[in-house]
């Protein structure tokens, strides 16, 4: 596994791309945040997560919901708290610190050595939410005004921030960024990801399962394609029913559908879609 991030590459649990590789090295070069894009279910989460075991340091996750704000990254000021410690006679009233609770990037600041910071799915919050972190990202620091308190970097964190593609992130934010898009994986690069976590599949069921699930990508409208991540569910349950090469190139030579298709289909309308061409296949083939 790497130990430096300059070296970071593919690891015994998570296969990069070379393109890849150079991202998040490059990011790490030059200090600023490594903004990846791509389908979900492609790894963008897994990165951090390996990028700080390969680090041996910390990762810190600040997941993003559609009512996050930027603030509560810096710290979250509980006046309630305060006041009702206040109608109690409570000593802690005297000093407000007591009622300041760090966010991620403050957390991020003051560790003890250089953390992962990610920051998952920046595109479900507000579109003013990446504007609202410029400076703080850009320079590391930031003031607490109910203390008085310029909370500074001890350590520059390395920040991952992941994307969907669900809305544009402004011009501003993105130049201040590293960016990169991963592309969704080749038959070959998908062989190496599923030898990882299963190591003992016969290649015969491999094969014929990933001939299945690239023909099933390539179904024109389909409106949610199978990801890496449901890939691997979906064998795990080929496994789990003892379900050969032969159901599988049977079930596509005759039009069916292929079987646990509840792993790779997450709505009706692609169900349906799919319904509808095995049927077509059926028809043209008697």
């Amino acid at each position: 596994m790497a130990r430096q991030a300059a070296g970071f590459q593919s690891t015994e649990s998570y296969i990069v791309s070379p393109e890849l590789a150079l991202a998040v090295n490059a990011a790490v070069t030059l200090e600023k945040p490594l903004l990846i894009k791509g389908e979900p279910g492609t790894g963008k989460t897994k990165l951090a997560e390996e990028l700080a075991a390969a680090l041996d340091t910390d990762l810190l996750r600040w997941h993003i919901k559609s009512t996050t704000k930027a603030q509560q990254g810096l710290y979250e000021y509980d006046a309630v708290s305060r006041l009702r410690d206040s109608q109690l006679g409570s000593e802690r009233v005297h000093d407000i610190a007591n009622y300041i609770k760090p966010g991620k990037l403050w957390q991020a600041f003051t560790a003890d050595k250089r953390p992962v910071l990610l920051i998952d799915e920046i595109d479900k919050a507000d579109i003013e939410f990446p504007n609202d972190l410029l400076h703080e990202l850009d320079q590391m620091e930031f003031y607490v005004y109910e203390t008085g308190e310029q909370i500074k970097a001890t350590h520059r964190p390395i920040v991952i921030i992941t994307s969907n593609n669900e809305k544009e992130l402004p011009d501003a934010f993105l130049r201040r960024c590293f960016f990169h898009y991963i592309r969704f994986p080749d038959a070959q690069t998908l062989k190496q990801i599923v030898s990882v976590h299963f190591p003992n599949l016969q290649p015969k069921l491999l094969n014929a399962a990933l001939e299945v699930f690239f023909d099933l990508r390539d179904v024109p409208h389909l409106k949610k394609k199978p990801s890496t991540s449901e890939l691997l569910d979906w064998l795990k349950l080929l496994l789990v029913e003892d379900i050969g090469p032969e159901q599988l190139q049977s079930n596509q030579a005759h039009g069916g559908l292929m079987p646990m298709f509840g792993a790779l289909l997450k709505n009706e309308q692609d169900v349906e879609l799919i319904e509808k061409l095995a049927f077509m296949s059926r028809r043209q083939s008697k």
